[in-house]
């Protein structure tokens, strides 16, 4: 096996493969978002009509993630020295016109692109202002390479990270340079990474592990999912990077089944990485030896936390233990263990490459650096963005998301999944720093962002990520196991308008003491979403108790429908109604019989003259 790698010879070939002159680069969005929304069948026609045509200047690839998952399917087409052109919302039969017209025609396809100004000259994603508050460290890559060729990530200084700190630094002195970036691990909690490292380096073992954690298990969060499956080698290469500064041989991922994308493609990324020796014995021709393995997770949340996620990869039940030891004492198989989560790797390498000085340069003094969201919920952008640290959510909603859809009203932002809390318009001025989401009532997490408009209810939001904690705990500690059992049993009663304000006072205090006395992570931080919408929406909880009623209209307990004047006897709601509730003559008012209505609103969406109102 190869050991003395030449980059750049390496780096030359790969940017030959992305740039060479004369060809039509044409990169497909082949991530998880782009294939649920039809990329396979954008690619296939790609491909079978480039082939057909005798197209020997086009080159078709895969890529990962854009982040404007609202455009999805995207097809983008590049060409040395001209501006790229992007296509969206593609399928088949636009893929066809643009291969005849553009790739063999020279003309691009206007109706499909993203858009252009008054001159004519044609935009591409980056000309939007979705990106024109972001800063790339994490997915500077993701869209861009083939993250299935090795050559492209070399061609964008991949590995040379890797061959720096092998050649150039010791082990302590990368351990200090990421000391000094202040990279706080992402995965959540925000404890430095270079302090982490710091523990384990000194522990004596004949065997120490790096641990990828990759069990992304927060309700609408992709940030992991994306850098897994557009920029693999990121990964591979600062996981080698830890284990030289730790002393480390061996490195696993631990990664959920659920994401195959991801998997298949770590999979290649590692083999192609053992061919080339820089995964292996005496990489880059020096003592420092070091693999990686995956280890496929069952989708337990409760598997993010480190010492559940050890447990797994023993093949023992996933359930926390106390701490300490610590796992940079005693962590896998009982040796110094160090984990750190996919996108806090990410940014391993650019440091090491960078300086410390540069990463420091974005953020802010006690959160340097970016923070990857996935932005989704009640948001015209859905997508994921990459900012620095010290943006502020509304720039964020609304630079970059711009908004809620339908000109609805904001309501609020739930950051951190089920363990973070909601975030109303007072605090839309906050920069976002790990430090001032705790202040007010919410946390980092992992990076979901699930906007909320005025349509949602705040005690169902409540109850949701209840409900999924629930399922999620691993049963281990009473408190997680019984006392958030019994908080859902209360949003179940106050949904159902069967709430009294017992209820809302033995809520508070089931949460007080979850928070306080459970074993791990997940049941301390459970009842965050109920406390922070108990606080800020409390008047919700109240009409859901005193008045019986649900403001948003969505709890369907608490709902009633009845025919207003305004209806004209089409009969569309007599038609639709699943239990024959609504009587009337065409072209004569209608009546809904409560005693039978189920208020499945199937009438109050089919109304064409806003004759059906809640009530």
């Amino acid at each position: 096996m190869m050991t003395k790698v030449d980059l750049n010879d390496l780096k030359t070939k790969g940017l030959e493969e992305m740039e060479s002159e004369g060809v039509l680069r044409v990169v497909v969005g082949m991530a998880t978002c782009g294939q649920s929304a039809g990329a396979r069948r954008v690619m296939e026609t790609l491909k079978k009509d480039v082939a057909e045509l005798g197209l020997k200047n086009v080159k078709v690839a895969v890529t990962g993630c854009v982040g404007m998952c609202t455009y999805e399917p995207i097809l983008e087409v590049s060409e040395p020295g001209k501006k790229k052109v992007t296509y969206i919302h593609m399928d088949p039969e636009k893929t066809a016109r643009v291969v005849k017209e553009h790739l063999q025609g020279g003309q691009p396809v206007l109706d499909y692109t993203v858009g252009h100004d008054h001159a004519g000259t044609l935009k591409n994603l980056e000309d939007l202002q979705f990106y024109a508050k972001q800063k790339r460290i994490v997915l500077r890559n993701c869209g861009t390479i083939d993250p299935e060729n090795i050559h492209e990530y070399i061609a964008r200084d991949g590995y040379a990270a890797l061959r720096k700190a092998l050649l150039e630094m010791t082990p302590q002195s990368v351990i200090e340079e990421m000391k000094k970036s202040g990279l706080r691990g992402r995965g959540g909690a925000g404890f430095p990474t270079g302090l982490k490292w710091g523990f384990a380096a000194p522990n004596q073992a004949d065997q120490k592990y790096i641990i990828c954690n990759a069990d992304e298990g927060d309700p609408g969060a992709f940030m992991d999912r994306s850098v897994l499956e557009g920029d693999p080698h990121s990964v591979l290469e600062a996981m080698a990077i830890g284990g030289y500064a730790i002393g480390a041989s061996k490195g696993y991922i631990y990664v959920r089944a659920e994401y195959p994308v991801a998997v298949e493609r770590l999979k290649i990324a590692i083999r192609q990485a053992q061919e080339m020796g820089l995964l292996g014995p005496n990489i880059f021709g020096s003592d420092f030896s070091f693999d990686i393995e995956i280890r496929l997770g069952a989708g337990a949340f409760v598997c993010g936390e480190e010492t559940a996620l050890i447990a797994s990869i023993e093949g023992k039940r996933g359930m926390s233990r106390n701490k300490p030891p610590f796992p940079a004492n005693k962590g896998l198989w009982g040796k110094p263990t160090v984990i750190n989560n996919v996108e806090t790797l990410a940014n391993v390498a650019q440091i090491i490459l960078k300086g410390a000085d540069w990463f420091r340069s974005f953020g802010t003094e006690k959160s340097p650096g970016t923070k990857v969201f996935a932005l989704g919920g009640k948001i015209n952008n859905t997508g994921l963005v990459e900012v620095p640290m010290g943006i502020t959510l509304r720039e964020v909603i609304y630079d970059i998301g711009s908004g809620c859809p339908h000109g609805k009203a904001f309501k609020a932002v739930q950051t951190g999944g089920p363990s973070g809390g909601c975030i109303t318009t007072v605090d839309l001025d906050t920069p976002i720093d790990f430090d001032n989401l705790v202040a007010i009532g919410s946390m980092m997490g992992s990076g979901g962002m699930i906007v909320i408009d005025e349509d949602n209810c705040m005690v169902d939001i409540a109850r949701f990520f209840l409900d999924f904690t629930v399922d999620e705990s691993c049963g281990k500690c009473t408190p997680c196991r019984e006392g958030t059992k019994r908080m859902l049993e209360i949003l179940d009663r106050l949904v159902a308008g069967e709430g009294t304000m017992q209820d809302l006072e033995n809520l508070e205090d089931l949460a007080e003491n979850i928070r306080l006395t459970s074993l791990c992570a997940l049941g301390q931080t459970a009842p965050n979403p109920v406390m922070s919408t108990l606080k800020h929406f409390r008047d919700e909880y109240l009409a859901h108790v005193q008045d019986k009623k649900c403001p948003a209209g969505v709890c369907k307990a608490l709902l009633g429908y009845v025919i207003t004047e305004n209806c004209k006897g089409c009969t569309k709601c007599k038609r639709v109604c699943p239990v024959e509730a609504i009587t009337g003559e065409v072209k004569q008012m209608h009546v809904i019989d409560q005693d039978l209505c189920i208020r499945c609103g199937a009438c109050f969406n089919v109304c064409s003259f806003n004759a059906i109102a809640r009530n």
